[in-house]
């Protein structure tokens, strides 16, 4: 049906250095930046906010790290977040990691189109598209899809020079954010009621609940370590994954702060997102939230061709590895997975209707994205400290492995911590949706003559089984809900 191009014609397109720090920036810089200061606000008070702040830099930095140490000791894993788990763990984690990862990139794409629609419904003339999922968000969501995937069937090249261009432009808002919220910036607000009053409960607590918003943030560092096969030096990933990380964060801190010397925490927590226009409205009036508006629209769009890629690399490597079935490896004459990207668009443009039904929200979407993905970056920081105890893949007396060992540990414990911080009913749910992929393991199996599940696999299969059956049993009689 597809013609499968030669690898040596499809690989003498190469992503260089600036076009993997631009599918780092760009997967990391969607929407959640401008809705960061009603976001984090919410839940937490400007001291807690710089705790979160300084725990999520320290364990996303080691995250960066491992991804860079990763692809300088083992360069000859392609398969990413899905890759490193399956070499460390074995194949039934690797498919895991994977299947996990790649729900996560569904159900984040989804999000962007909702909260993509909901900006251009802030203008009058848009007005139709409310919150970002009516019926005719959801109408016009499905043809921006449909161009989108059509846009990557030419060439994953093309797509990734569009994704530059559309970082560079998705950044002049922001900063402009930035400038102009320095500016009006006042010391006595930001003090005011600095670690919160009581109905944010303790300290501690409004650390764990703006944990999940930092990390959504910070989702697509790991943008270069996908595309490792696609590197014209795989030094590059390493070095993409660390400045995009740096980059980025500079940006993500100073807006989600300097807001909070704009206006007081319990008026942030009551603002419309994308809650930077109305932090820019109270500093301009109403010229600056249409500014953010027109920010966030070049943003998530160019998020969204970063995030399509991203999400269809997944199955595309996992079927290299045999983790998937062997059709989704198949690529075309440009160089695109293009069964991957047609079976993930298309769960994408049901999960959009499903939307339209539930009225699913941005936030809601953006936690299950999250708790989605922690299980995948835990797996990665382990893998890594793994490495470096065994003296794998570093030559005898490397002054770098006990740096590489620690940075290891370091980003376990991180990933151990954001399992905590996000409780049990996102873990719960998070199993929900973890169960189905079982089939298609058990698929990609029995197509190349093997037993589904082995002793040790079939125990954990069916504890993955029991607890999406106890959460749906829970979800079913309301004692825990996705909002």
């Amino acid at each position: 049906m597809y013609e499968q191009a030669a690898d040596s014609d499809i690989d003498s397109g190469k992503l260089n250095l600036p076009s993997l720090t631009a599918l780092v920036v760009g997967s990391m810089i969607g929407g959640g930046i401008f809705s960061l200061p009603q976001n984090m606000a919410a839940s937490s008070s400007a001291g807690a906010i710089i705790i979160a702040w300084s725990i999520t830099f320290v364990g996303m930095l080691a995250l960066a790290f491992v991804f860079q140490n990763l692809a300088n000791h083992k360069p000859e894993i392609s398969g990413g977040i899905s890759g490193y788990a399956r070499a460390g763990f074995g194949d039934f984690i690797g498919f895991n990691s994977a299947w996990g990862y790649w729900v996560a990139a569904l159900i984040a794409n989804v999000s962007f189109f909702v909260v993509f629609f909901s900006a251009l419904g802030s203008f009058q003339a848009l007005a139709f598209f409310g919150d970002g999922n009516s019926w005719q968000a959801i109408a016009a969501a499905s043809c921006l899809l449909w161009l989108i995937h059509f846009t990557i069937l030419r060439g994953v090249q093309a797509a990734a020079l569009i994704n530059t261009l559309a970082t560079i432009a998705k950044v002049v808002p922001i900063l402009l954010f930035i400038v102009l919220t320095l500016l009006a910036f006042e010391a006595r607000t930001f003090y005011t009621d600095f670690w919160g009053d009581a109905s944010l409960g303790s300290v501690l607590t409004q650390v764990k609940g703006s944990m999940l918003v930092t990390v959504w943030v910070f989702i697509g560092i790991e943008g270069a370590a996908m595309f490792t096969s696609r590197a014209r030096d795989p030094s590059h990933v390493g070095r993409a994954t660390v400045l995009g990380f740096l980059f980025t964060t500079v940006l993500l801190v100073a807006v989600s702060i300097l807001a909070l010397g704009v206006m007081k925490q319990p008026e942030l927590a009551q603002l419309k997102n994308p809650s930077t226009g109305g932090v820019l409205a109270h500093v301009t009036g109403p010229w600056g939230e249409s500014l953010i508006a027109i920010g966030l629209v070049i943003s998530v769009g160019g998020a969204l061709l970063a995030w399509t890629l991203l999400a269809a690399e997944v199955p595309y490597l996992a079927a290299k590895d045999g983790l998937f079935p062997a059709c989704f490896a198949q690529r075309n004459s440009q160089g695109t997975p293009v069964i991957s990207l047609w079976v993930t668009n298309g769960l994408v443009q049901l999960c959009l209707l499903l939307t339209l039904y539930s009225h699913a929200g941005y936030l809601a979407l953006l936690l299950l994205a999250t708790a989605m993905v922690l299980i995948p970056y835990l797996l990665c920081g382990a893998y890594a400290w793994m490495i470096a105890q065994r003296r794998d893949g570093y030559r005898d007396n490397d002054p770098s492995r006990r740096r590489d060992l620690a940075i290891g540990i370091l980003a376990t414990g991180y990933g151990a911590w954001l399992l905590y911080a996000a409780g049990l009913k996102y873990l719960l749910l998070s199993m929900i949706l973890y169960a189905p992929g079982l089939v298609l393991f058990a698929m990609a199996r029995r197509a190349r003559g093997n037993r589904a599940f082995n002793r040790r696999e079939g125990v954990l299969a069916s504890l993955i089984s029991m607890i999406a059956a106890v959460a749906l049993f829970a979800l079913e009689q309301g004692l825990i809900q996705l909002t």
